[in-house]
């Protein structure tokens, strides 16, 4: 639902309702210090200057892309935090990393709710001694680009449904084949999707991919051959879905495995990636297992690929990949304000089978998620979910199979074939 249209920043641009704005509001009446993170472009700052509304003149706002600002912060960081007032939202903090002890003795001798709001579009949690320096004084919420719930105006219902075992239930739009494709390649980003033309959103991709590779990057790290980092990003793109394989990448690149290593860091403290840990019901297994990489938008992975909407039939990259793609992110962003508030894993068993998405809240309920880009499904697309059922039993609340087509089928007990459009789906009464 859009909202209203304001300026900030300079740029004019529709504001959108988004969902992660109550986990905020409640963040900031009850801790010190939040921290708003994610990517660039997301629209961290119109969704914190939505919520400080009629209150903006009274909170003090520093940003740390103007240099001025930065050079005081970083010349003086006691001084500066100490000018800060009551209440702050200051911008970018990654950029200013000298200001974090500070704050924290800010909060110490005044602690107060919402005494600090932070911005960044870097994880200031791997700094050193960041972590331990906040620790219960912080709460972290990440912002994504866009939901398509977001979009539409709508509340998903999609997550908590189907830990009701009941996504049949879920009022489902009705789109067509090129509807679905327009939007699973347009992205969330809210300046790429105000772009209607394909091309148009082309160019904002590169734009933004220059400017983060030669500006943000430069600024966590001192880096070296600068050229390799958008050629990794592209061969991750081509990857997607897939098990992280290191040593192939390392001699797709020409890259050794500490540098490989490190520079998928980078672009996960950029919010550029996402890993899918494995899930195994041995807890202790899944941190040595391998992992799955996904690119933060599915807009963004299809400008990686060359992806046309109007060409995408003779273009030699398969579809399902950058479809799976779109419904991690997807569940992503909706998990963060769904009430069952699973965390996301794969899974893959020793006999090669396998479930795109496993969701399990903190009862160790779970929910499965594979998803097809085909029109038709056959009872061959359920043997993850089956393996997956026999594994956990009654523990598995429903196994969903997402797909191109436009029926809600049932597959078996607990098992359903929904439309991909399922994921903004509302539940019924809301």
């Amino acid at each position: 639902m859009v909202v209203e249209n304001i300026t900030f920043g300079g740029i004019l641009s529709n504001m959108y309702s988004r969902s992660l704005a109550a986990n905020l509001g409640a963040a900031l009446e009850d801790t010190p210090v939040v921290f708003l993170a994610g990517a660039r472009q997301t629209g961290k700052s119109t969704l914190v200057q939505a919520h400080l509304g009629n209150d903006a003149p009274a909170v003090v706002f520093r940003t740390f892309d103007d240099l001025g600002t930065l050079g005081a912060a970083k010349a003086d960081p006691e001084g500066f935090i100490a000018s800060m007032g009551e209440r702050a939202v200051l911008d970018e903090i990654q950029r200013a990393p000298e200001l974090l002890l500070p704050i924290k003795a800010s909060v110490d001798r005044h602690r107060i709710p919402g005494r600090f709001l932070i911005t960044g579009s870097a994880n200031i949690l791997t700094l050193p001694k960041v972590a331990e320096s906040l620790a219960g004084r912080m709460e972290i919420l990440t912002l994504w680009p866009l939901a398509q719930s977001e979009l539409d105006g709508v509340e998903s219902g999609f997550v908590d449904a189907c830990f009701q075992g009941e996504p049949q239930r879920l009022i489902v739009a009705k789109l067509d084949r090129r509807d679905l494709r327009e939007r699973v390649l347009a992205g969330g980003y809210p300046e790429a999707v105000a772009r209607k033309r394909h091309s148009a959103r082309t160019r904002w991709f590169e734009a933004y991919l220059t400017t983060l590779i030669q500006r943000d990057l430069r600024d966590l790290a001192a880096i070296e051959g600068v050229a390799a980092l958008p050629r990794l990003l592209q061969s991750v793109a081509l990857r997607v879905g897939s098990p992280l394989n290191l040593a192939d990448l390392g001699r797709t690149l020409g890259l050794n495995q500490v540098t490989l290593k490190r520079y998928l860091t980078l672009f996960e403290r950029l919010y550029l990636v996402k890993q899918l840990p494995p899930w195994f019901e041995n807890l202790g297994k899944r941190l040595a297992k391998t992992p799955k990489l996904y690119v933060n938008d599915a807009g963004l992975l299809g400008y990686l690929l060359g992806l046309d909407p109007g060409t995408l039939d003779h273009h030699p990259t398969p579809f399902g990949p950058v479809v799976e793609n779109f419904a991690v992110m997807e569940l992503t962003k909706l998990v963060a304000w769904s009430q069952a508030r699973p965390s996301l894993y794969h899974m893959r068993t020793s006999a090669g089978l396998e479930v795109d998405i496993v969701l399990e809240n903190r009862r160790r309920e779970l929910v499965g998620v594979e998803v097809k880009a085909g029109l038709s499904l056959s009872e061959a697309d359920f043997k993850g979910l089956r393996a997956l059922q026999a594994a956990v039993s009654d523990r598995l609340r429903c196994g969903v199979v997402l797909y191109g087509g436009r029926e809600i089928l049932p597959f078996g007990k607990g098992l359903w074939a929904l439309p991909i459009q399922a994921l903004w789906g509302v539940a019924p009464g809301t």
